[in-house]
């Protein structure tokens, strides 16, 4: 694969994210030579090497595959969809503790990702692979509500509530939560928790008819 002008100026002056983009501080010459070294395994991986978001993406058929990305304390390989490969090398971690699908190979040298090398090829492989079978990333889970205290103290007094609220569908629940949380006084809360009880005791969602 013919490389890319745009990763060449990328190299030479930082990804110009920040404001020590262009200068000897950008944390992209902190990398350099672990970042070339990378470079020349994705080159040879028959990925097309593109720049998205100020960084060098290698995409397959059009599909994000892996960014390659430099930070304070290491550079990473991101693979947008590791959290579907199989880590069977032990070296992929979650960018963040919210993260879901995306998984990240972490290096600090040259020499590492020699050692390495045939860790990333196999990981390349995969998600490659993902993306020519089309499988597509499962559904990002919405975080729980936390229940208004008047739905409590309504379950409370109603069991047969609290158990026909949690036979509802995921997507009904959080339709009623955020219905009922949206006021700011407890009494309008209160009230509509009490004109929703008998769509929950009958299996409805709040905009069902």
């Amino acid at each position: 694969m013919n490389p890319n002008p745009e990763v060449d100026l990328y190299l030479e002056q930082g990804c110009m994210r920040c404001r020590f983009g262009g200068t000897p501080d950008c944390k992209v010459h902190r990398w350099e030579d672990t970042l070339k070294a990378l470079r020349a395994i994705l080159l040879s991986s028959g990925l097309t090497e593109e720049v998205k978001w100020r960084q060098p993406c290698y995409t397959y058929q059009g599909r994000n595959v892996v960014i390659m990305s430099a930070f304070k304390e290491y550079c990473a390989l991101n693979f947008l969809k590791g959290g579907m490969m199989e880590d069977r090398h032990g070296f992929l971690e979650k960018p963040g503790e919210h993260t879901q699908v995306g998984r990240q190979m972490r290096f600090r040298s040259a020499d590492e990702v020699k050692a390495r090398e045939a860790a990333i090829r196999d990981y390349i492989q995969q998600a490659v692979e993902i993306e020519r079978v089309g499988k597509a990333a499962p559904p990002r889970e919405a975080p729980e509500l936390p229940m208004p205290d008047e739905l409590l103290r309504k379950f409370d007094e109603m069991p047969e509530l609290r158990r026909a609220f949690e036979s509802l569908t995921p997507g009904r629940r959080r339709a009623y939560l955020l219905h009922f949380s949206a006021p700011k006084q407890s009494k309008t809360r209160a009230a509509r928790v009490e004109k929703c009880i008998p769509m929950i005791l009958e299996g409805k969602g709040l905009y069902d008819r």
